[in-house]
């Protein structure tokens, strides 16, 4: 079967779209990046292709909050492109400031919840590795996002943000619902249960990651593209420990089966 296409917005300010290709190419799809000028003018389509990622940076500059003016363009000129993807039922992706987007602009976690991402608690900008786990591989814990499906072993990346605290009256109806993906855990995949740095913004539940009532659109702040192959380790003692590619082999593997 053909590679699946997965589209890259470029905003003004993304500079994360790169690894993000990369990753997605050794994932096993084709990556197309093109800027936000040309897709809404109609020369780049999000019908021609199978997944969305949307990556991070200071879209914008962040002018306005983090994320803010980039989820307008998604809820405006952007959003019958995507409803029609949501209508074709193809996976989409947001990290860090293209999370941020996706919060702003209501697609996550969608249904109604209200959801933000705030300043972290620390009231400083973090820039440091964290662990991840996937929901459904912690006690008690269940997903129905895609992006995750098969995940049993702890993601390690790094964060860069200062808005990244997710913050949302209905956390324990997400949970419940299936929608958290992603949490915060120690290094030994045990719970961060809201210790800094562990949890290093102060995320309500130790929430990194969630997808919206599909399970098909997924957001999170770590930056899972940069660390898909050993040499991007940090640590040579555990190069090859950890990798985030299989999230990435999650999404392709939703569209070929």
């Amino acid at each position: 079967m053909t590679a699946p296409s997965v589209l890259i917005p470029i905003a003004p300010g993304t500079n994360r779209n790169d690894e993000m290709a990369a990753a997605f190419e050794l994932a096993g799809a084709t990556a197309v990046q093109a800027p936000l000028t040309a897709i809404r003018e109609g020369s780049v389509r999000l019908s021609d292709h199978q997944l969305l990622a949307l990556p991070g940076g200071f879209s914008y500059g962040d002018a306005l909050g983090a994320g803010r003016v980039w989820g307008l363009d998604l809820s405006t000129w952007f959003v019958d492109q995507i409803n029609e993807a949501r209508d074709r039922e193809i996976p989409m992706f947001g990290v860090c400031n293209g999370f941020q987007a996706l919060v702003s602009a209501g697609i996550l976690p969608g249904g109604g919840s209200a959801a933000a991402l705030v300043d972290n608690e620390a009231g400083r900008f973090e820039c440091r590795w964290v662990h991840l786990s996937a929901a459904e591989a912690m006690a008690g814990g269940s997903s129905k996002c895609v992006w995750t499906a098969g995940l049993s072993e702890p993601l390690w990346c790094p964060i860069a943000h200062g808005e990244g605290r997710f913050t949302s009256e209905d956390a324990s109806q997400l949970s419940a619902d299936g929608q958290v993906a992603l949490r915060y855990v120690s290094a030994l995949g045990e719970p961060a249960d809201g210790r800094y740095p562990i949890n290093p913004n102060g995320s309500v539940d130790d929430i990194a990651g969630v997808c919206d009532s599909t399970g098909l659109v997924l957001g999170l702040m770590p930056h899972p593209e940069d660390h898909v192959v050993a040499r991007q380790s940090p640590d040579v003692r555990s190069r090859g420990a950890n990798l985030c590619l299989p999230l990435f082999e999650a999404g392709v593997r939703a569209v070929v089966g």
